[in-house]
């Protein structure tokens, strides 16, 4: 199939007005940065997006799935392929009784704590100020402030291969083999469309004054007004990454329009004009100084797309 026929192929399941032919993923991912994806795809509902990954995997053309873009790095000469963002049309958040909430991939943490707090359902602030989606922070089993997702996940709802097809499951906490930074979602390359979390009953007040200490620890220490994707690398074992970037002397580093930030060490951050290349070429340094210092090596948290 020619590009052109696959092109009119998406259209004909997600309707014209939802493919994107060589969008900027700079506006749509918080480091902005990253050349034209091929096609973007903003799917309507589950059965659109099992349809776009089948066609995807049946025409042999690449596919990843993108939430707010805010642990990516998206590469400077774009993408090939289908990139299916979610963040647009995926962000329903329902609270079920027993302190259930249901949300969908692409509701952002802030708007699941938001909704917690305003029904009185404690356990999800320390994601509040995570700059994500819940499919992310189920992927990433993403954590802050001595919280993580699977900490109050009860299911992950996915999107799975199942001999030529791709079917539609709900898999349970114990099933989804989540670590630091890591699960079973990423490891097998499900797509994520939304997960049950259980929280717990506690006075709205009590929880927005919670979220709002975590918000102004979060603003003092990170340099949140600067575009990044967080923090760019995992915490070692034993060790904070932001204290070893420090110690091997990068804090303020630069790599063209790419900087080790100088509020917090742990972050790279982009100055205005920074390409991936400078992020990569940036990251790559400071692991090199960092082992050479401290004989430890830093894995990127962030995603490297290529």
């Amino acid at each position: 199939m020619n590009a052109q026929d696959f092109e009119k192929s998406l259209r004909d399941i997600v309707g014209s007005q939802n493919v994107r032919p060589d969008e900027p993923l700079a506006e749509h991912t918080t480091f902005r940065i990253g050349g034209p994806a091929q096609w973007l795809v903003t799917p309507r509902s589950e059965d659109e997006v099992a349809a776009v990954v089948s066609t995807c995997e049946a025409g042999g053309v690449p596919w990843r799935v993108l939430g707010l873009g805010s642990n990516v790095l998206a590469p400077d000469e774009g993408l090939d392929g289908v990139t299916l963002l979610l963040a647009d049309n995926f962000a329903d958040v329902e609270v079920l009784p027993g302190g259930l909430v249901r949300a969908e991939a692409g509701a952002t943490n802030a708007a699941v704590a938001a909704v917690a707090r305003d029904t009185g359902l404690a356990g999800y602030e320390f994601a509040s100020g995570i700059p994500g989606t819940v499919g992310g922070a189920a992927i990433m089993n993403a954590g802050a402030y001595e919280g993580q997702f699977s900490d109050v996940a009860v299911e992950v709802r996915c999107l799975v291969p199942d001999g030529n097809t791709w079917s539609i499951v709900n898999v349970p906490a114990a099933e989804a083999n989540w670590g630091y930074r890591t699960s079973r979602m990423m490891c097998e390359g499900w797509v994520v469309l939304g997960a049950t979390l259980q929280l717990r009953a506690d006075s709205p007040a009590a929880i927005a004054a919670r979220m709002e200490e975590l918000r102004e620890r979060r603003e003092s220490k990170q340099p949140l007004e600067m575009p990044s994707a967080g923090s760019t690398f995992k915490r070692p074992e034993g060790h904070f990454a932001g204290a070893l970037i420090q110690e091997a002397g990068c804090q303020g580093l630069r790599v063209g329009g790419a900087q080790v930030s100088e509020k917090h060490a742990g972050f790279v951050v982009n100055t205005g004009d920074a390409t991936a290349a400078d992020v990569l070429a940036l990251i790559a340094e400071v692991q090199r100084r960092v082992h050479e210092t401290t004989g430890v090596q830093l894995e990127p948290e962030v995603r490297l797309w290529q």
